[in-house]
Parts: C-alpha cells; sequence; structure tokens
C-alpha cells in the first residue's frame, strides 16, 4: 500500500476511537489489526449475534464491515479530522457460518474529501476460513470536528 498518515500518531488515535463506539463494544468485537490505510477487525460469535439459521446475522457481518473500512480510512487522516461513512454497497457471498468473523479493509483511494475502502469479510469455522461478504465503501473526511460526541 504505502499509504503515509497525516497524523504520526494515528494508530492509537484509531484505537482510542474505537474503544468508544458502543456497538463494538456490544458486538464483543476488536481491533486486531491498525496499519496505515489498513484496519482489521476479529469478532467471535456468540448466539445473540445469530439469525434464524444459526449463522452470523448479515447486519453483524455489515456492521463490522463499515467499521474496519472508516477506521482504514481515519488512519490516514490528520489529527483535527473524523470520518463519517457515505455509503457502502456489500454483496453477502455465503452464509456466515462459523466460530468467528475477520473484517479486513484497506483503502483503495484515498482522497482530501473522500475515500474509498474495499473490504473483505470472511468467516472462520473449525480453523478454515472463507470469504462471506464484500463491501465497496465510501468515507468523508470531516476537518475540524472532534473524533466524539458534540459537547452539550
Amino acid at each position: 500500500m504505502g499509504f503515509e498518515p497525516l497524523n504520526p500518531d494515528f494508530e492509537a488515535r484509531t484505537r482510542d476511537s474505537f474503544a468508544r463506539q458502543g456497538i463494538m463494544a456490544t458486538l464483543g468485537a476488536t481491533l486486531s489489526r491498525v496499519e496505515p490505510g489498513l484496519v482489521e477487525i476479529v469478532l467471535p460469535f456468540r448466539p445473540e449475534l445469530a439469525q434464524q439459521h444459526g449463522f452470523f446475522h448479515a447486519g453483524v457481518t455489515a456492521t463490522i464491515g463499515d467499521s474496519a473500512g472508516g477506521y482504514a480510512a481515519f488512519t490516514l487522516f490528520p489529527a483535527e479530522a473524523t470520518v463519517l461513512t457515505v455509503e457502502y454497497k456489500i454483496n453477502l457471498l455465503a452464509p456466515a457460518d462459523g466460530e468467528r468473523l475477520r473484517a479486513l479493509a484497506t483503502v483503495f483511494k484515498p482522497g482530501r474529501t473522500l475515500t474509498v475502502c474495499d473490504v473483505a469479510v470472511h468467516v472462520e469455522k473449525e480453523g478454515r476460513e472463507r470469504p462471506c461478504a464484500k463491501l465497496l465503501q465510501t468515507l468523508m473526511r470531516l476537518d475540524g470536528r472532534p473524533d466524539g460526541p458534540a459537547a452539550a
């Protein structure tokens, strides 16, 4: 990839922001890898995350994919900017039947305002991984906004 982050403290800032995401804590997802333009999120299976057939729910798959892409873009942003998803398209390739999901996001094209990310979600079952979803995502960089809730 060879991306240069605009913030030398990008990894700590990304991990701090991720730690403030209530949805990731609720799901039980962890940020396993953070590099310039690349983020990986893993999520162990729990019955509460399943749909009626016992597979990871598609909404859960999409949620970790969305966060992975957002944070991949975020790693390249300056310290005084935050990120919001503009849109994503998801293809569900196979049932997410397994013990763990892994979303790996890479920046496809960085931009001053819009960044495009490529996200692959794999499901692991009995030690074997297979792709279960693919996302193409566009993120917006918001300059001059704190990466957190607005002060009341």
